[in-house]
């Protein structure tokens, strides 16, 4: 198994919009191989932003690795950020594992 996260610091005020970002997304991962599950995640809430994560689980690192490559892929990231600038505070922090036990 491995795991993919990437963690958003989301400006105070602008959870809602995010969380709507991403339920209105159309993410292209259903028909992806090896792909398992997709959950977005809410974190703590600090002086000027909360903390966010989408966690997908694979197979395989590359199952990840191609879904990175693919059409899909690209289609998924095609309006990342464009319209809502003002919600993020900074790039995403990418984060990876594989599972070891």
């Amino acid at each position: 198994m491995f795991i993919a996260m990437n963690r958003f610091k989301i400006r105070l005020g602008m959870e809602h919009e995010f969380i709507n970002i991403w339920m209105q997304r159309e993410s292209h991962l259903e028909n992806v191989v090896g792909f398992k599950s997709f959950n977005l995640l809410q974190g703590a809430e600090f002086e000027n932003y909360t903390l966010f994560a989408s966690h997908t689980v694979w197979e395989t690192e590359q199952d990840f690795e191609n879904w990175t490559k693919s059409d899909a892929f690209r289609k998924a990231h095609a309006q990342a950020g464009v319209k809502s600038k003002d919600v993020y505070l900074g790039p995403p922090q990418v984060e990876c594992f594989n599972s070891v036990i």
